[in-house]
């Protein structure tokens, strides 16, 4: 049972698990996902521990929660290996953030130069779309030929577009890679040819791939296109994922032969989506396999829960000096955690407030915190902001508010 102390002390006032989940008992609006029930068949089997992952034939390897960016599996995961052809998912978030910032549109008439194509074209040994030399297409297209056909001409067509030259567009690569938090990786190019000083990890990969969903969904979306066709030429996504799981639904392949087979996947499955990276496998079939594998194991051992819902109220703090008594804490983004199925019983809440608010308090101002543990160990962190305003109070009110405060100093 929590304690509740008297608002008018100068403590710092924890609320324990108990007070923000009965709600009831202290009139608090907490939006959750409700625990499982006790006695269902599944709990005896979710009571189990989580078995090892499985074995994957790779350099480098990971499964990445989306929605908390947590890593519930991998090895080798800050080894540098090379990105090959994934690097064009860092392309296609350069590409989305220029066109965000109003510097290029979907209809720009990208050139096919003769660099491009000569560099990544038909006559090389890597992947192609097909675009005609000296011949434009509309900048879209351009992008759809480098997500869905993997053309290295393509990727080279946009740099040169947006940047000028294949050197300036790998600067702002990397500048865009630093903002998403990719501490180890360096780009020197669009395509993911091998190149010297051109290097990422598994968990900026996945990093990379959580970024470009939640920043910019419709150029995800370009990932799960099965097939693309430029002039007489149709081609196949090398995502094999896409045509055995309904529930995948991007990102990238990637092929040379010194960084092997490599595949980066997601997939959606109700409220959850997890991210696969598997780098250096020894063939296009074990990567799709391999990934398939993490993913399916995620999926069953782990699940999400919406604990709090953006902007709405989860309890109410004593305010001094102001319009209104109290002010409405929420938190400003939906706070969800993913952990092994079985364990939302075990959660703890706990919410840490100043000792004393005084208005006037502006709407989203952060007021505090909210922690969610799991066995002890904080699992989620989230500023507590005030959902609604609260103005200043009259004078009398200002001026009754501080004689109590004078009066409860120490």
């Amino acid at each position: 049972m929590s304690v509740f102390r008297c608002p008018f002390r100068r403590t710092r006032v924890v609320l324990s698990a108990f007070v923000l989940l009965c709600t009831a008992a202290v009139g608090l609006a907490v939006a959750q996902s409700p625990a499982p029930a006790p006695g269902r068949p599944a709990a005896l089997s979710d009571s189990l521990p989580v078995p090892p992952p499985p074995r994957i034939a790779g350099k480098a390897w990971l499964l990445m929660d989306y929605a908390t960016g947590r890593i519930l599996a991998g090895e080798n995961v800050d080894m540098r290996v090379e990105p090959a052809s994934i690097t064009k998912v860092m392309t296609s978030y350069v590409v989305a953030a220029e066109m965000q910032a109003g510097k290029i549109k979907p209809t720009d008439p990208v050139l096919m130069s003769e660099h491009a194509w000569r560099t990544g074209g038909a006559g090389t040994e890597g992947s192609y779309s097909g675009f005609e030399v000296n011949k434009t297409a509309p900048l879209v297209e351009m992008e759809k030929g480098m997500v869905v056909q993997s053309g290295n001409d393509a990727a080279i067509a946009l740099a040169e577009h947006i940047a000028g030259s294949e050197e300036a567009f790998a600067a702002l690569m990397n500048a865009y890679a630093k903002r998403i938090g990719m501490r180890n990786s360096h780009f020197v190019n669009p395509h993911g040819l091998p190149a010297e000083d051109h290097y990422s990890t598994a968990r900026d990969l996945a990093l990379l791939g959580r970024a470009l969903i939640r920043d910019f969904p419709e150029a995800y979306s370009y990932n799960k296109i099965k097939e693309f066709t430029v002039g007489p030429i149709t081609q196949r996504n090398r995502n094999l994922l896409l045509w055995r799981d309904p529930s995948v639904d991007g990102i990238k392949t990637g092929h040379t032969a010194s960084a092997g087979y490599c595949l980066m996947a997601s997939a959606r499955r109700g409220d959850m989506r997890l991210i696969s990276v598997v780098m250096g496998s020894t063939s296009e079939s074990q990567r799709a396999a391999d990934s398939q594998a993490l993913l399916n194991w995620g999926f069953r051992f782990f699940e999400t829960h919406r604990l709090y819902a953006a902007n709405q109220p989860i309890a109410r703090q004593k305010v001094w000096k102001g319009a209104a008594d109290e002010v409405e804490l929420g938190v400003a983004e939906p706070l969800l955690v993913t952990i092994p199925r079985g364990q939302y019983p075990r959660l703890k809440p706990t919410m840490d407030v100043p000792k004393a608010l005084v208005a006037p308090i502006a709407k989203g101002q952060k007021i505090g915190t909210v922690k969610v543990s799991l066995d002890g160990k904080v699992i989620a962190e989230r500023p507590l902001v005030a959902v609604r305003a609260v103005e200043e109070g009259g004078f009398f009110k200002r001026l009754w508010d501080e004689f109590w405060m004078w009066w409860e100093a120490d």
